[in-house]
C-alpha cells in the first residue's frame, strides 16, 4: 500500500491544512466591523441608478472620531489622569507633614564665658620678660602651637576625611584666635567664611548686636579686643593645646579644640616707645570649642560650631564681655564691686555673668625661674 492520500477534491474544510487556513490570521471582531466605512447599496437603489457602485461610504457615527484616530478621546483622558497624578505627587512632596528633620549642622552655637579677676595688681614689663617668667614660657608661637594629632581612619570615615576635619578645625582656631585683624576688632570675614551657611546668620547677629545670652556673643565666635582701649604689645601669641576627633554617628565627625592663648597687651593710647613696651601685660584665654562636620561640610571645607567655653583674665567682672574682651592692663586691679547685679523683677535675660578669681600662679612672676 502506498499510504494515506488526500481525496481528489482536496482536504476537507475544518481539517488542519484546509483551504481556509491562509485566512485564519484575519480576525473580524466587533470593533473592526464598526470602524468600516463602506456599506452595500440595496437592490432597489441599484435598480434606480445603475451608475451606483455596489458599495458606498458610511456616514460618521454621531460624536464619532472624524480624524480617523479612534483612541484620541481615551488618550486625552489618560494624559489628564497622568497629569493629575503627577501634580498630586508634587503637592504631597511639598506639603508632606512627615518630612525629615533639619540637618544636624543647623543646630545653633552655645557659649559660656567666665571672667577671671586678679587678687592684686596686674604685673607689667616687656613682652619678652613677661613670657619668660610665665607659665607660657614653653608655649609655641602662633599657628605652630595648634598641632594635629595622629590621623587614623574611623569606622565610617577615611583617613583623608578625618584629616580634612582636623585641618578645617585648626584653620578656624587660627583665624578666630590668632589673626591680628580679628583680634584688634577688624574684619571678621575670614572667620565667617569657615562656617556652615546654616550658622552664618547667627554669626552676623552676634557681630552686629552682641548679647550675653549664651548664643549671640561675638567673643564666643572669636577672640577680639576693643581697639579703642586695648592694643597688642606683641603680635606673636603663645599657644598650647590639643585637637581631638571622634565620630558623632555614621555621617558626622566631631572635633574638640582645647587651647590656652596668651596675649601680650597694652593700653591703646600708650604709644610705641620703650615705656609702652615696659607697660605690657599678659592676658590669658582658655578656649574649648566643639566643632561638628557633616559629610557635605568636609567636601566644602566648612564647619559648625556647637559649643564654646571660655575662661579669660585678668579682667573685670563688671563689664559685659559679649562684644569685646576688656583685659585689665599693667598696674590695674579689679574693683571690689563684683559682678553686675541681677534684678529678678526685670524681664528678659540677665546680662550678668559669673565671675572667677585668677590664680596667682597664672600670672608672670619674677620669682618664677626663667627657661
Amino acid at each position: 500500500m502506498s499510504g494515506r492520500k488526500d481525496p481528489p477534491e482536496g482536504t476537507p474544510e475544518g481539517v488542519p491544512g484546509g483551504g481556509d487556513d491562509e485566512y485564519r490570521s484575519l480576525v473580524f471582531d466587533e470593533s473592526f466591523i464598526k470602524a468600516a466605512r463602506l456599506e452595500e447599496f440595496s437592490a432597489q437603489e441599484r435598480m434606480e441608478d445603475e451608475e451606483h457602485a455596489a458599495v458606498r461610504s458610511r456616514p460618521d457615527a454621531p460624536g464619532g472620531d472624524r480624524s480617523g484616530l479612534g483612541f484620541s478621546r481615551q488618550g486625552l483622558v489618560l494624559v489628564l489622569l497622568i497629569a493629575v497624578a503627577f501634580g498630586t505627587a508634587i503637592y504631597m512632596g511639598v506639603r508632606n507633614p512627615y518630612q525629615s528633620p533639619p540637618k544636624a549642622g543647623a543646630e545653633p552655637m552655645r557659649n559660656s564665658l567666665l571672667p577671671l579677676a586678679p587678687d592684686g595688681v596686674v604685673p607689667g614689663a616687656t613682652p619678652a620678660d613677661l613670657f619668660e617668667h610665665s607659665p607660657a614660657a614653653q608655649f609655641r608661637n602662633g599657628a605652630d602651637g595648634v598641632t594635629l594629632p595622629p590621623v587614623r581612619r574611623s569606622a565610617h570615615f577615611s583617613e583623608s576625611q578625618v584629616l580634612s576635619a582636623l585641618t578645617d578645625a585648626k584653620d578656624y582656631v587660627v583665624e578666630s584666635s590668632l589673626n591680628p585683624k580679628v583680634l584688634t576688632g577688624g574684619s571678621v570675614r575670614s572667620v565667617r567664611l569657615l562656617l556652615n551657611a546654616s550658622q552664618q546668620d547667627q554669626f552676623d547677629q552676634s557681630v552686629e548686636n552682641s548679647r550675653n545670652d549664651g548664643r549671640h556673643a561675638a567673643t564666643a565666635w572669636m577672640v577680639r579686643f576693643d581697639p579703642a582701649r586695648t592694643a597688642l604689645a606683641d603680635p606673636r601669641v603663645r599657644v598650647n593645646g590639643t585637637l581631638a576627633v571622634q565620630e558623632a554617628g555614621a555621617n558626622a565627625l566631631e572635633v574638640t579644640a582645647d587651647h590656652v592663648f596668651v596675649y601680650a597687651v597694652r593700653a591703646a593710647d600708650a604709644g610705641k616707645g620703650k615705656d609702652a613696651k615696659r607697660a605690657a601685660s599678659l592676658f590669658s584665654v582658655r578656649r574649648e570649642v566643639r566643632f561638628h562636620f557633616e559629610r557635605e561640610d568636609l567636601r566644602d571645607h566648612q564647619l559648625s560650631v556647637r559649643q564654646v567655653s571660655m575662661r579669660a583674665g585678668p579682667m573685670t567682672c563688671a563689664e559685659d564681655p559679649s562684644d569685646a574682651l576688656t583685659p585689665l592692663l599693667a598696674g590695674q586691679r579689679a574693683k571690689n564691686e563684683g559682678p553686675a547685679g541681677t534684678d529678678p523683677f526685670a524681664r528678659g535675660r540677665s546680662t550678668a555673668s559669673m565671675c572667677g578669681v585668677l590664680a596667682a600662679s597664672a600670672q608672670p612672676s619674677p620669682d618664677r625661674p626663667s627657661h
